[in-house]
């Protein structure tokens, strides 16, 4: 698997850096070459910074931004001041020419993408959107922001993603087989084929156009006891608060339709989403072992009394 995800990010390497030319000598439109291009949006972002601060910001070769800033200064772009609070270091900045010039060189960047992304639908731009923010989020390591993530209601496409996902992770991390997708795809055909909004709900947690995770609050036979139904939050979204924001959002709800008593089902190995469950003040009720899924499980139903908060 790691050999083919190496030679998919090559293969990609060499589509990209031929389709918007950074093979080439110089940028496009520009007498500028990649690095110094990077060092313009670099003082232009940043008002004042060292040379030592942009050697970090890019990674790159001592010398080699040495010579981009000498460069750039020879020819009244940068400009730089004594640092007051360090006698030793040199402050840099764009002038009233270097940042005209970035302006340019960076409309020039700008109409480029643009060409290249316009002809694709909105649809297809919303998907490229999505993937490049993931590939970069999961390269540089860094997680989400509690506070970006927001609840949505449902919209197209969201219970095929949602039976897919789950069906996914169940199998990655508990080795579920493929009869569990049938059963999301059951309770939410059914969900969308009965669906009853005086009686039920749904919730999208969404960060910057990706699904992070999905709750949905169901009608029972008992029309003073509701359902908590497939709640699941992704990998990348988990320390975040997302399952508790879910699970909280359905129960406030189910007191806003006049439920008595809201009810669920899961299964014990199940042990993140049970300790939601339980900080909420979900009760066990009642456990059977059963046999789904090409697995031995002991099932749980909890139940939390809606009058009692």
């Amino acid at each position: 698997m790691q050999s083919h995800l190496v030679d998919r990010v090559r293969s990609f390497n060499r589509f990209y850096t031929r389709h918007i030319g950074l093979l080439s000598k110089f940028l496009p439109g520009s007498a500028f070459t990649l690095a110094e291009g990077r060092v313009l949006y670099e003082l232009a972002n940043i008002p004042e910074q060292t040379a030592a601060d942009i050697i970090r910001s890019l990674g790159m070769d001592k010398a080699h931004i040495s010579r981009i800033v000498a460069r750039f200064q020879e020819t009244g772009l940068v400009k730089s001041r004594i640092s007051p609070e360090h006698g030793k270091h040199k402050l840099l900045s764009l002038t009233a020419k270097g940042k005209q010039t970035f302006q340019q060189l960076n409309a020039g960047t700008q109409a480029q993408i643009e060409d290249l992304v316009s002809p694709l639908p909105a649809h297809h731009q919303q998907r490229l959107a999505a993937n490049l923010y993931e590939i970069q989020t999961l390269l540089s390591g860094t997680k989400a922001s509690p506070d970006e993530v927001q609840l949505r209601s449902l919209k197209v496409g969201d219970l095929g993603w949602i039976t897919h996902r789950q069906a996914l992770l169940y199998q990655q991390e508990y080795g579920w087989d493929w009869t569990y997708e049938g059963l999301v795809a059951q309770i939410l055909g059914d969900f969308a084929k009965y669906f009853d909004p005086a009686r039920e709900d749904a919730w999208v947690a969404e960060h910057h156009g990706e699904v992070m995770g999905s709750i949905f609050l169901m009608k029972s036979q008992d029309a003073e006891v509701a359902k908590l139904r497939l709640l699941y939050v992704e990998p990348s979204a988990r320390g975040l608060g997302v399952g508790s924001r879910l699970v909280h959002r359905c129960i406030e709800r189910a007191r806003e339709l006049g439920y008595k008593t809201l009810t669920l089902w899961t299964n014990d190995n199940l042990v993140s989403a049970r300790k939601i469950y339980q900080a909420f003040g979900f009760v066990l009720v009642e456990e059977n072992r059963h046999h789904s899924f090409g697995k031995d499980l002991v099932g749980q139903t909890w139940t939390l009394d809606l009058r009692a908060h």
